[in-house]
């Protein structure tokens, strides 16, 4: 067990800043804001445009991936002094895809008291904006950059039932889209671009819906969050049962198992490495 909270420590607080939108800020956050000793912040400058208008004069504190360490060390000692501490992030929901859990931790470890606020995330509001379902998910962040490791990445993921959710940069968007697409199969899915902004958009459909879409543009701008269906269940025995029957016709016709692996996925939406197995089982001697 970890140990109980220490009355005479500082506080730690989570706090969620907005992802597009000012005014989603709320209340409670403004308040911590304004009363604790520090904010570690991603970009002080970020936090500075933000706190101004609202009355934030906290010392403002830079906490990033490449101070992370030697940061968490100052904030933990501030904490241990009696002094509250807030973390943000540059937008949304802090810990989320940066900066945080060591210090989290390390703050447990020592009796200080965490208190997460609610508030802005972009993850949670894709998903319920989607249309997909959103009684299960599973959150992935960003994918690997390279193709060869996004797409192993991809087919790690794709035997989960629970709906996916993707952070993804404007220039690699449609190279994300095409890889959930070729490993993942035409799944339906929802690309939210600048959440919460005036020039908010989804795009909802089949992947390579969306993908069309996207390619038809000049060039692709704005923040998206990606959201695609999981894997159906309750379909997987009839499309296996399919796709076997395909295998088996395809090769003694004489396909090569590239094709008949291309035709199966066409009509079986399955995930390839699935398919290029059940087909190499049939193709070797």
């Amino acid at each position: 067990m970890r140990p109980d909270v220490d009355p005479d420590l500082g506080t730690l607080y989570l706090v969620p800043t907005p992802i597009g939108d000012p005014g989603d800020i709320t209340a409670r956050a403004v308040e911590v804001l304004r009363s604790v000793s520090a904010v570690a912040c991603e970009d002080t400058r970020n936090s500075l445009s933000l706190f101004k208008p609202l009355g934030i004069e906290a010392r403002l504190l830079s906490y990033h991936e490449h101070n992370e360490e030697s940061r968490g060390r100052q904030l933990l000692d501030l904490l241990l002094a009696g002094e509250d501490v807030a973390v943000v992030s540059d937008a949304g929901t802090p810990l989320v895809n940066d900066p945080g859990y060591r210090l989290v931790a390390s703050a447990i470890d020592a009796g200080v008291r965490v208190r997460p606020l609610p508030g802005a995330n972009a993850p949670i509001t894709a998903l319920i904006g989607s249309g997909l379902p959103v009684h299960r998910f599973q959150y992935a962040g960003f994918l690997p950059r390279k193709a060869g490791a996004r797409q192993s990445a991809l087919a790690g993921l794709a035997g989960v039932a629970a709906t996916l959710v993707f952070f993804e940069a404007p220039h690699r968007v449609l190279e994300a889209l095409r890889d959930m697409l070729a490993v993942l199969g035409d799944r339906d899915a929802a690309a939210g671009r600048n959440l919460t902004k005036p020039d908010e958009r989804f795009l909802r459909g089949p992947l390579s819906g969306i993908i069309a879409e996207l390619d038809s543009e000049e060039q692709v701008r704005g923040q998206f969050t990606l959201v695609v269906a999981g894997r159906d269940a309750s379909s997987d025995d009839a499309a296996e049962e399919l796709a076997g029957k395909l295998a088996d016709a395809l090769i003694q016709h004489g396909a090569t198992p590239k094709l008949a692996t291309a035709v199966i996925r066409d009509v079986t939406g399955l995930p390839r490495n699935w398919v290029y197995d059940r087909v190499q089982s049939v193709a070797r001697p």
